[in-house]
């Protein structure tokens, strides 16, 4: 194809951010926050695998390592104002949830907050820890999950970096026999 030009190498992940941005939700002695996740992706189906990175850097981070676990919260459009001021922020400055009016919800299988404004939520245990001290990259289990019925298909955020968001398109459907 002709006309494609060089690109910073850093800018790469721009193409390739694998879903939709998510709210990671921990809790750990009394304390919990919530922070913006832009990169994560399934690595298995059975048992539901989920990696990620997140940043030592992060206030979430001392939390979900000491705890070995979160909420994955998927939100929609509908909350993407509570997205930019989640991820411009610090959860050691402020609760986050009382700041943006966002509801802390009780989870099934983990002590970490569910977000009820959130379409889905995926509870998750740690199951791998093997390179979060080299690359921050956790491996999670998810333990429990619920979403709502409608709609089927919610309109999701998906980053594209320097504050441009995309926003999921189209259903198409392409049913053959094998695929899952």
């Amino acid at each position: 194809m002709a006309g494609k030009q060089a690109m910073a190498l850093h800018e790469v992940r721009r193409y390739l951010e694998p879903g939709p941005v998510v709210l990671v939700s921990s809790a750990w002695r009394g304390e919990r926050d919530i922070m913006v996740m832009g990169w994560h992706t399934v690595m298995e189906f059975d048992p539901s695998l989920i990696g990620c990175v997140i940043s030592s850097a992060n206030h979430s981070f001392g939390l979900i390592r000491a705890s070995g676990e979160c909420v994955i919260n998927l939100p929609t459009t509908a909350l993407t104002e509570q997205v930019l001021q989640v991820g411009s922020t610090s959860g050691s400055e402020l609760d986050k949830f009382e700041e943006f009016g966002l509801t802390p919800e009780q989870a099934e299988r983990v002590a970490a907050p569910a977000i009820r404004e959130c379409h889905a939520r995926f509870e998750c245990r740690l199951h791998d820890d093997s390179l979060v001290d080299k690359y921050n990259f956790f491996i999670w289990e998810v333990v429990a999950a619920r979403a709502a019925a409608v709609p089927r298909h919610p309109e999701t955020l998906h980053y594209k970096g320097d504050g441009v968001f995309m926003v999921s398109g189209k259903i198409i459907r392409r049913r053959r026999p094998g695929l899952k």
